[in-house]
């Protein structure tokens, strides 16, 4: 059975009376190619434990369960649980939990594990991408990658680099944690029902080391949130949004960074944010 194909979808849904959930972001993925492609970024052998968020019908989980040690899908809608265990019968090293992600435990189910390395995977919600990625690396997940289909438009923010239009919170942030590989573009026309927009697969590749040292992280973000809170301030202004630091502390803190203050959060690089978050970090303890 294609589950990928319309069809197939199609006589699913009529059989067990099943409603795509605007609320939940469901578009099921129709194209095998593009399934390959994730699959083949994902770089599985048996030693390996896949994490799926959202599997839907289980079209990407057949095809992790073919080649992992072992699969867990996390699906927060419960109408699909007798779909999954239909299409996933056979595959006794695939387990379905019916929970929200934002609420799942990730890491216990990876130290439950076996295996050689973990990987999460899955076609993400249009609505919560951001909330997913940021709560799991802020967690600290101990999985070695992410592979996520997502708005095409959030893809280009994440991968955005100082100075473009779309650079923003997001990029530095999930930058901080991870570097980003395009997989693959994936037009609107391959899901069913078809979305307004199309869409990107990133990989997330985990990092061991951060690519900047700094004495206090909630600094960090601190500054990352002034900043691009009011990105049409200029620096001098805008970081005046971090609490108990005034202009002239600000405007001294740009100075002897050598960084202009008429300059503004999207021109920042990763490392010069890291700079003013130290600075400030360093004052604040005296």
């Amino acid at each position: 059975m294609k589950l990928y194909a319309p069809s197939t979808i199609k006589e699913i849904k009529e059989r067990y009376g099943f409603r795509l959930s605007k609320s939940l972001g469901q578009n099921f993925l129709t194209d095998k190619h593009i399934i390959d492609r994730i699959i083949e970024a994902a770089d599985i052998d048996a030693g390996d434990l896949i994490i799926e968020i959202g599997p839907g019908i289980g079209v990407l989980t057949r095809e992790a369960a073919e080649r992992a040690g072992r699969v867990v899908a996390v699906e927060i809608d419960r109408n699909l649980l007798p779909i999954l265990e239909e299409t996933l019968a056979g595959y006794d090293n695939v387990e379905v939990v019916n929970a929200d992600i934002l609420k799942t435990d990730v890491n216990r189910i990876i130290a439950e594990s076996d295996c050689r390395k973990a990987t999460i995977i899955g076609n993400l919600p249009y609505y919560i991408t951001t909330p997913i990625i940021m709560n799991l690396l802020e967690r600290g997940v101990k999985a070695d990658s992410m592979i996520f289909m997502m708005q095409k438009e959030v893809a280009d923010r994440i991968r955005a680099g100082a100075g473009s239009k779309t650079y923003g919170a997001l990029s530095v942030a999930v930058q901080y944690y991870c570097s980003a590989e395009l997989v693959t573009m994936v037009p609107k026309e391959v899901f069913f029902p078809a979305p307004k927009v199309d869409s990107a697969v990133l990989k997330l590749h985990i990092r061991k080391d951060k690519p900047v040292e700094l004495n206090d992280e909630a600094m960090f973000f601190r500054c990352i949130k002034a900043g691009f809170g009011q990105r049409r301030k200029t620096l001098a202004n805008s970081l005046q949004g971090i609490g108990g630091i005034d202009k002239e502390e600000v405007k001294e803190c740009l100075r002897s960074l050598g960084i202009e203050e008429n300059r503004r959060a999207e021109t920042l690089s990763i490392e010069e944010f890291a700079a003013i978050a130290n600075y400030f970090a360093k004052e604040q303890q005296g």
